[in-house]
C-alpha cells in the first residue's frame, strides 16, 4: 500500500482534513463517487426528492454556512490549467444523486471568497446550477494558499509533471526559500522538487511532449545531460516514434556523450601513436569525465595540462541550468553528496 502523504506542518491543523483527492469508483461499478476527503467529518445530506428545485446542498437545516456560488473564485495559486470535462460531469452526477459529502474550504476576501480546497466540487455544483454551496471559512495567508494548492494537486494522479514544476518554481521565486524548505513544507523529497524543476530547462517541444503524455517525466530527465536543444528534440522524437523505455533512453544518451568525448580526445591527441602511458591517461580522464557527468547531470570535460596541472570544464546551456549547478556546488561537501545520492535514487525509482 502506498504511504499516505501528509500535509505540511500547520496546514493539517488549519484545514482539519486532507485536501480533495482524485476519486475513483469501486471496481466494476463504473460509477463516480462524490469527492470525500479522508477525514470527512459530518457529511451534508443529499438533496431531497427533487434536487433540481433545491438549488443548493443540505437546505436550510444544514449546519454548514451557505455562500453564493457566484461570489467564489478559484485559488489564484492553482497550478492546474485544465480540468477533465468528463470527470467533472461524473462528479456533478454523483453530487446530484448523493449530495455534497464535504463542504468546500474558502477564505474571505473583500469582494467574495477564494477557494482553499474543493475547486472541482465548486465547479461541479456550478454545473448543476446551484446558487449556494456549503463552505467552511478559514483564515489563511497567501503562502499557505500556495502550499495548499501544491499539496492538493500532488495528491491527484492526473496533474502533469510540468504543472507541478511550474508551481514549485513560482513558489521558490515568490518566497525566496531553498528547495529543501519547500519539500519539507509540502511533505515530499527535495530530490523530487529538484528533478521536476529541471524539466523546465528543456526545449518547448520536449515540454509539450511531457504535457501531452507522449513521453514521461523520466524520459525527459534522461535528456537533460545532452545539453543541446537540437539533440534533446531529436531524442524526444525517437522516444515517441520508437517507443524507447527510460532505460533505453538513458543508455542512448550515455553512448552519444561518450562518443562526443572520444572525438574530443582524438582531436587533441598527438599525431604520433600514443604510448601505453598516454592511452591509460586518456582513458582515466574519460572515466573521470563520465563520473562527473553522472553526478552533475551535465556534460563535463577533464583536461590535463603540463606536469600536474589541468582543468575541469562544466557545461551549461541555460541560465536555469547554471543556477542549479551553482546551488549544488556551493553546498558543503557532505550536502553535495546527500543531494547527488537523493537525485540518483529519485531517478532510479522512475525506471
Amino acid at each position: 500500500m502506498a504511504k499516505e502523504r501528509r500535509l505540511g506542518r500547520g496546514l493539517e491543523a488549519l484545514l482539519g482534513s486532507a485536501p480533495e483527492s482524485a476519486e475513483t469508483s469501486p471496481a466494476g461499478t463504473g460509477t463516480a463517487l462524490a469527492e470525500t476527503p479522508r477525514s470527512m467529518g459530518n457529511a451534508l445530506p443529499a438533496p431531497q426528492s427533487n434536487p433540481q428545485n433545491q438549488g443548493s446542498a443540505g437546505g436550510s437545516n444544514s449546519a454548514t454556512p451557505l455562500i453564493s456560488v457566484e461570489k467564489v473564485r478559484p485559488n489564484p495559486f492553482q497550478p492546474r490549467r485544465e480540468f477533465d470535462r468528463k470527470a467533472l460531469e461524473q462528479l456533478a452526477e454523483s453530487i446530484d444523486s448523493n449530495g455534497l459529502l464535504q463542504p468546500i474550504v474558502v477564505r474571505k476576501k473583500t469582494d467574495g471568497y477564494e477557494i482553499i480546497a474543493g475547486e472541482r466540487r465548486w465547479r461541479a455544483c456550478k454545473q448543476l446550477g446551484w446558487e449556494e454551496i456549503p463552505a467552511t471559512v478559514k483564515s489563511i495567508d497567501d503562502r499557505q494558499m500556495a502550499e495548499q494548492a501544491i499539496i492538493e494537486n500532488l495528491q491527484r494522479q492526473d496533474l502533469n509533471a510540468l504543472e507541478k514544476a511550474a508551481a514549485f518554481k513560482n513558489y521558490l521565486k515568490e518566497y525566496r526559500c531553498p528547495q529543501s524548505e519547500l519539500a519539507k513544507r509540502v511533505g515530499i523529497d527535495r530530490s523530487t522538487v529538484a528533478n521536476l524543476i529541471r524539466l523546465l530547462e528543456l526545449p518547448e517541444v520536449v515540454q509539450q511532449a511531457v504535457a501531452e503524455d507522449s513521453i514521461s517525466a523520466g524520459h525527459a530527465r534522461a535528456l537533460l545531460p545532452l545539453g543541446e536543444e537540437k539533440a534533446q528534440i531529436k531524442f524526444c522524437k525517437r522516444i515517441q516514434n520508437e517507443g524507447w523505455s527510460v532505460r533505453v533512453t538513458e543508455q542512448a544518451v550515455k553512448e552519444l556523450i561518450e562518443e562526443a568525448d572520444r572525438e574530443v580526445l582524438a582531436e587533441k591527441a598527438d599525431e604520433k601513436q600514443p604510448n601505453l602511458e598516454q592511452r591509460t591517461r586518456a582513458e582515466h580522464l574519460a572515466s573521470l569525465a563520465e563520473n562527473f557527468r553522472v553526478a552533475l547531470g551535465t556534460k563535463v570535460e577533464v583536461r590535463q595540462g603540463a606536469k600536474e596541472t589541468g582543468r575541469i570544464v562544466i557545461h551549461f546551456t541555460t541560465e536555469k541550468e547554471f543556477s542549479r549547478l551553482r546551488e549544488l556546488l556551493l553546498q558543503p561537501t557532505h550536502k553535495i553528496q546527500e543531494a547527488l545520492e537523493a537525485e540518483q535514487a529519485e531517478t532510479a525509482s522512475t525506471e
